[in-house]
């Protein structure tokens, strides 16, 4: 499986690299984004949402479970399962508003969802590395692994193992 360690050091450099990531999604398409409190996992998720035309505010849906935003062409669905002690105890169609071929899912603390997610396409976890830094390792799941490089970046015939990267500096 193929994975890709990239080093930020500004938020604007987290929601770029969630641009990035974006381009190569479809719908349908499950993202796991993983990390500990603060370390970004919003901030991705709202790079992503804007790079696929959401115009709206992307806020952590933290106490809500999901947010459903419209793009250009696809809806964007941002869930948190914080919260959860997992989907075991909650209605059976507690996810089924925000996942499905017509919408791209990003989902923060998805381990609280079990076997639900085993769909998903990416795991990005964010790790914390001092100040503004982060360590976000991405990795392509399941059979949008094989043989692929990393999402969002091109195929250079060595698409197994790590790559490093960081993000180019974003100006506004």
């Amino acid at each position: 499986m193929a994975t890709r360690i990239v080093e930020t050091s500004d938020s604007r450099q987290t929601e770029a690299l969630g641009a990035e990531l974006a381009a190569a999604l479809k719908p349908g398409d499950i993202v796991l984004v993983r990390g500990e409190l603060g370390a970004g996992k919003t901030t991705l998720v709202r790079g992503a949402a804007r790079a696929l035309g959401v115009g709206d505010v992307v806020t952590s849906p933290t106490f809500s479970i999901g947010h459903r935003y419209q793009g250009s062409d696809v809806t964007v669905s941002h869930l948190d399962l914080y919260r959860l002690a997992g989907l075991a105890e909650e209605e059976p169609a507690l996810l089924d508003d925000y996942l499905g071929p017509d919408a791209i899912a990003f989902v923060e603390w998805p381990e609280q969802a079990g076997s639900e997610l085993r769909d998903a396409c990416l795991l990005v976890t964010l790790a914390h590395e001092g100040a503004d830094h982060r360590r976000i390792e991405v990795r392509e799941l399941g059979e949008h692994a094989e043989g692929k490089p990393p999402a969002g970046q091109p195929d250079d015939g060595s698409a197994e193992g790590v790559r490093r990267s960081t993000v180019p500096r974003v100006s506004r």
